[in-house]
């Protein structure tokens, strides 16, 4: 093949330092947007970001030419600096070391944008913790509790 073609959808989710919550509702709206700008211009587009007040969802398009670790750690420095400069309220903001990224089948992107879309009904039922450990499981992904919220 003299072409390279991917269609790579990924769900990425991570959390505010110390699941501080950091992302009231005043800011959430325009720090969703300013991340849609960064997966934009790293020809990832988003196709929905959204969550809560100590995490967020991200569903991307992954582009060819990126890794999703580049992709991940310049949404996360990019956004934590825009954020800092908003207000003084938001200088001791950041994001924690990890993430969480899953493959989505192409046709369940509806679905897992649905999911994203809901994240404060959903949140009403389920905290971020045992939302994250139900992804690790159904993704059969081992992990070792002790590291997972540092």
């Amino acid at each position: 093949m003299s072409q390279t073609l991917s269609s790579l959808y990924i769900h990425i989710i991570f959390s505010t330092k110390e699941r501080i919550p950091f992302l009231d509702q005043s800011i959430r709206f325009r720090l969703w947007q300013y991340i849609a700008g960064i997966c934009k211009n790293e020809n990832s587009p988003a196709l929905q970001i959204g969550g809560t007040s100590d995490h967020i969802h991200i569903l991307c398009n992954l582009s060819r030419t990126i890794s999703l670790q580049t992709l991940v750690t310049k949404i996360k420095s990019e956004s934590s600096k825009w954020i800092k400069q908003i207000s003084p309220d938001y200088n001791d903001f950041h994001w924690q070391s990890g993430y969480g990224a899953f493959s989505v089948n192409p046709g369940e992107t509806e679905k897992v944008t649905e999911y994203i879309r809901n994240q404060e009904q959903h949140h009403c039922q389920r905290d971020f913790c045992n939302e994250l450990r139900l992804f690790l499981q159904k993704y059969n992904i081992n992990y070792d509790e002790k590291y997972l919220w540092n």
